[in-house]
């Protein structure tokens, strides 16, 4: 199980790293000199995966927020004109701001129908 080790000099996080010469894995301050020798042996990594297409993300309840503006575009899942909308800027290196839409009636989340998605919904 992995815990965090701070400084015991000036408390700041301790970062797991090789120390060549005695050939152990020590916990090591980036601020001082202090290092202390790591009982566990096992370093943890958790890749993230970045994902570069819009996901709509999490979308419950939405059409109760006060704070999301509404339009009058129709749900392409109820025809509903009632929805709120709010932007999401892609990860992509032109990040283009995108619109999603929030169907008040039946919570189906879609994008501006009046740009070309490449049938991405």
């Amino acid at each position: 199980q992995a815990s965090l080790h701070f400084c015991s000099e000036c408390n700041n996080l301790l970062y797991p790293k090789a120390d060549p010469q005695r050939r152990i894995m020590v916990y090591g301050c980036r601020i001082c000199q202090y290092d202390e020798i790591a009982e566990n042996k096992c370093v943890y990594r958790n890749d993230l995966l970045t994902v570069t297409k819009e996901q709509k993300g999490v979308t419950t309840d939405l059409g109760t927020d006060p704070t999301l503006a509404h339009s009058n575009i129709p749900c392409p899942n109820c025809g509903n004109t009632d929805c709120v909308f709010f932007q999401d800027q892609s990860k992509r290196k032109q990040t283009r701001m995108t619109l999603f839409f929030v169907c008040v009636k039946c919570s189906y989340t879609f994008t501006d129908p009046t740009i070309d998605n490449q049938g991405d919904t």
